[in-house]
């Protein structure tokens, strides 16, 4: 391990985010929040950091090697996690440095769980931050499942062979710099698209703005304490159509842009994805129809919560709590899938869920024909032995955490349905869950010690587990 060049390129992004820092000003003034001084201390602090790590370990032409990746990856999103909390301390909208980095954590990570009780009463500029740490989070990790994990050999994306239809950095560039360029060209398209229909409604440019932000990121962070509740028909429909398409594979999108749309179908990922959102919103339209008159409403309120849990967005409309266990066991079952590869999304996604199923069958196969030959494929090609090897141990890696973390969070007298459905809720980066962490409820009545396995829990789902992981390796580090 290279810990200087590690130090070094830590050191630059932390310069990034401390740039970015100073992006909520513009709000602190128009709004008179009077939290300019919060920023511009932040922002100083993280950039001074920043600025002497770069300084300090400045490296002359040196490649990052697979071991420098894995800790880059990992000591990033908890350096921003960490220097993100600031604007929550200094401004005392969370006093606590716990829920100021679970804030902050949940933010970068697009787990969208909050420990703010009154979202209302808190600045403007901090909303904006809190907003921005979302949209950050989102497209950096877009950049980072499409151009880098496939590279470090993790991550949903290292799927697809770059001989497949399904796409792959290699399809899209040569160059990750350049692949980079093209995902934020896409994600920046969205986000004003959003931007625009969001504004044509009733919300004005703020909340809009923020919406946005977090929707194409598949965040739920909101303005509201109602969530899309407090809005119109409207936005919420705009909000669906974001969230749908934040979680879809965004290589795809870029390809469509590029006259080639019918990738989307060809994709078996995409149309399994669409097949599960359809069923699990027709068995949660039915599900409630005995408690609502107004099938309208319902099935509105069916298609945006199935939508927003599966593309682990976390917005609500409705307190789904009150229908009935089957739409419950529904949500929660979809927390774990999450989106696609290559999404903002979080879960295990879609297309290791869809390997598995026809790795299944294909064993069931074997055992009425032992003789037949059969070959795993993913849109028309084989997939590689190895390859379901690396989803087999990324799915126990996962079910692995989710036990362990959710028999700590019970040691520490949290129930058992609390504790379950947020660790699920936090690794696969929803937010809301059932119980004390409903969607009518929030994290902050949870123990310090809860929130910092939780904080864990949203980078581990994040960060797709092994890249993670690895970094407790003691070979990692060692020469």
């Amino acid at each position: 391990m290279n810990v200087r060049l590690t130090l070094y390129v830590l050191g630059g992004l932390l310069i990034f985010l401390g740039a970015a820092l100073l992006l909520p000003i513009p709000f602190s003034i128009w709004y008179h929040d009077g939290q300019l001084l919060t920023f511009v201390l932040s922002a100083a602090i993280t950039s001074l950091v920043g600025g002497f790590l770069f300084w300090r370990f400045r490296r002359e032409r040196e490649e990052i090697t697979l071991r420098e990746g894995f800790a880059v990856v990992t000591f990033a999103w908890i350096g921003f996690a960490l220097f993100g909390s600031l604007p929550y301390i200094i401004s005392a909208s969370l006093t606590n440095p716990v829920n100021a980095f679970f804030e902050s954590m949940s933010g970068f990570t697009t787990a969208g769980a909050s420990v703010f009780t009154d979202v209302e009463a808190v600045p403007k500029s901090v909303l904006f931050w809190r907003a921005l740490t979302q949209w950050m989070g989102g497209m950096g990790f877009i950049v980072l499942g499409v151009a880098i994990l496939p590279l470090l050999g993790v991550g949903g994306m290292q799927l697809y062979e770059a001989e497949a239809p399904g796409p792959t950095a290699e399809r899209l560039t040569p160059r990750i710099q350049d692949t980079a360029r093209l995902l934020w060209g896409v994600y920046a398209l969205l986000t004003g698209l959003g931007l625009a229909l969001f504004w044509l409604g009733e919300m004005d440019f703020f909340d809009a703005l923020c919406h946005t932000f977090t929707a194409v990121a598949t965040g739920g962070f909101s303005t509201r304490n109602a969530s899309f509740a407090a809005f119109s028909s409207y936005s919420q429909m705009v909000a669906l159509v974001l969230m749908l398409l934040g979680g879809v594979n965004f290589s795809l999108h870029y390809y469509a842009l590029k006259g080639r749309a019918r990738n989307y179908w060809s994709s078996s990922e995409f149309r399994f994805y669409l097949g599960v959102l359809g069923g699990a919103t027709l068995v949660v339209f039915l599900a409630n129809l005995a408690l609502s008159g107004n099938w309208l409403a319902n099935l509105r309120n069916s298609a945006f919560t199935v939508t927003s849990i599966l593309t682990t967005s976390g917005f609500t409309t409705a307190d789904y709590e009150a229908w009935p266990f089957l739409c419950q066991a529904v949500l929660v079952t979809l927390m774990f899938a999450g989106g696609c590869a290559g999404s903002t999304s979080g879960g295990v996604k879609q297309v290791r869920l869809l390997l598995l199923f026809k790795h299944a069958l294909l064993q069931l196969r074997r055992l009425v024909h032992p003789r037949q030959v059969r070959i795993l494929k993913l849109d028309h090609r084989p997939v590689p032995q190895d390859v379901m090897q690396d989803i087999l141990g990324f799915v126990i890696l996962f079910v692995g955490f989710l036990v362990v973390a959710t028999l700590l969070l019970t040691a520490v007298g949290i129930d058992l349905i609390t504790a379950g459905s947020a660790v699920i809720a936090c690794m696969s980066n929803v937010g809301p869950a059932l119980g004390e962490v409903g969607p009518s409820n929030n994290y902050a009545p949870l123990p310090a010690f809860a929130k910092v396995v939780l904080s864990f829990a949203m980078l581990l789902g994040r960060l797709e587990v092994s890249t993670v992981l690895v970094i407790f390796f003691g070979s990692l580090w060692r020469k």
